[in-house]
């Protein structure tokens, strides 16, 4: 991924959107698209939704899981836009990153259940490329969803800039701790997501200048219990830990575990963002978070599908600018971008 695009996301400070005035209008949103896919090419757009699909579309949606508000706010956007734009839609959810076979069955029950389109978020795009080439030889339009899909052919993907989040947030907690400096441990998330990686190569490269350095990369399940057990163990393995950087679950989980530890001394700060996180935030016990809109993505996603299977131009390459959110900058963000209603439950079918 090219690391020089985004300027969008070069700064770490929020960027203010406005209120949607109805709920079902959630645009115009600020996003990087890249010109004719080429990644060296990217310019800020403002994207605005087609009005109605054409006709009833049946679409697949297969996600990794839905075990955290991030992926349930995912799944709150395109849940909503499919009613909006008047497509029918299934929901599947594999139950964790571990379970890529039931990710490939579920992919062929997509195929067999006549899905005009098949909206992934990848457990790994290793083990989800065969699926996506037959699905893409089928005519079937095939729309990556929050997880990267990068050497596959595929109809469009909508993504953060993992890079530029991972690369911010460093960033961000350098500044914050100063001359002071500290020793970090990364828990970016399961190796082999795709995201994960590319989250790491981001706050790897910026801790190659400045006062905090790197003791290790842990990587795992992206699970508050599997995280736990990382964090733990690098408590005890690396005394000399005073910055916890890792994906929501891991920064969840390092809240309690320097609790336990008596190590008020660790500073926390998350790579991506969850109800959670939010909260912790907001009370002070992490540092802050870089946002990555799920709820937009669910939407966008939804209508490039619709866009493609009405033979309407649309982007193929939409990458979401991050914003580092802390207490300082938190009422700048519209939430509703975001996060899913409070008290929202998963919704598998959409008629």
């Amino acid at each position: 991924m090219n690391k020089t695009f985004l300027s969008l996301g070069a700064a770490m400070v929020a960027v203010a959107l406005s209120v949607p005035a109805q709920a079902d209008e959630w645009w115009p949103f600020g996003i990087e698209s890249a010109v004719d896919g080429d990644l060296n090419n990217v310019v800020s757009v403002e994207y605005e939704p087609t009005d109605q699909a054409s006709k009833a579309y049946n679409l697949c949606v297969l996600l990794p899981h839905l075990q955290d508000s991030y992926w349930v706010s995912v799944n709150y956007g395109l849940v909503e836009e499919a009613k909006r734009l008047g497509v029918k839609m299934v929901v599947y959810q594999a139950g964790g990153y571990s379970n890529l076979t039931n990710q490939l069955a579920q992919y062929d029950d997509c195929l067999a259940g006549g899905a005009d389109a098949i909206l992934i978020g990848a457990i790994s795009e290793a083990g989800v490329a065969a699926k996506i080439n037959e699905g893409m030889a089928r005519d079937v339009v095939n729309i990556a969803v929050a997880n990267p899909i990068l050497d596959t052919p595929i109809t469009a993907r909508i993504t953060p800039d993992f890079y530029q989040k991972g690369m911010q947030t460093g960033n961000y907690v350098k500044a914050y701790l100063g001359d002071t400096g500290g020793s970090a441990v990364a828990f970016p998330g399961p190796q082999g997501s795709g995201w994960a990686e590319t989250y790491m190569e981001g706050f790897r490269d910026s801790l190659m200048e400045g006062s905090v350095t790197l003791l290790a990369e842990q990587f795992g399940e992206a699970s508050v219990p599997a995280q736990l057990r990382l964090v733990e163990d690098s408590l005890q393995t690396y005394p000399e830990l005073t910055v916890i950087w890792g994906g929501a679950p891991a920064a969840e989980a390092a809240v309690g575990a320097t609790a336990d530890a008596g190590r008020d001394d660790v500073t926390i700060i998350s790579s991506y963002e969850n109800q959670t996180m939010l909260n912790l935030v907001q009370n002070g016990k992490v540092l802050g978070f870089a946002a990555e809109y799920p709820v937009i993505m669910g939407r966008i996603s939804v209508d490039l599908a619709v866009r493609a299977l009405d033979g309407k131009d649309h982007a193929s390459i939409l990458l979401v600018a991050p914003g580092i959110v802390t207490t300082d900058n938190i009422n700048e963000f519209d939430l509703e971008q975001i996060f899913a209603p409070e008290g929202f439950q998963p919704v598998f079918s959409v008629e």
